[in-house]
């Protein structure tokens, strides 16, 4: 099981997965004053409101961020709208709520965000690792 953070300014609580992390630095951009990926701890979550982290968290291609609100009784994910989104020179982003058979015959279930490699060069298949931008994928 791979570990997680949890960084939390009384209202909400940023949830960090390491390992789902794809590098693709749009937390960084968007909401460079709280995401600092050069300090320890690297989420400095009072820099933003709490809007503004939610918004944010939601953006993350890889789903390696998501949040749930402090206080409520019930911190599962609910069931979202399925989107796609082809990113140029990227990863397919899939929003929403999918039940991934593997070949291997393993399930799991994944909401929020999902990158799926696009270029062939992801060590982490079906899922985008970033490799993209080392293999110049054009698409």
């Amino acid at each position: 099981m791979s570990k997680t953070k949890e960084y939390s300014n009384n209202e909400v609580t940023i949830v960090w997965k390491p390992d789902a992390c794809i590098h693709s630095g749009i937390c960084v951009k968007g909401l460079g004053e709280v995401f600092k990926p050069k300090e320890r701890p690297w989420i400095k979550i009072n820099e933003a409101s709490t809007q503004d982290l939610v918004k944010q968290v939601k953006a993350c291609p890889s789903g390696a961020l998501s949040y749930y609100m402090n206080g409520e009784e019930n911190k599962e994910k609910q069931t979202l709208k399925t989107k796609v989104e082809v990113r140029e020179n990227g990863p397919l982003l899939v929003y929403g709520t999918l039940n991934i058979t593997h070949k291997n015959g393993k399930e799991e279930v994944k909401n929020k965000t999902t990158a799926f490699c696009r270029c062939g060069a992801s060590k982490n298949k079906p899922y985008c690792d970033g490799a993209h931008t080392d293999a110049d994928f054009k698409g």
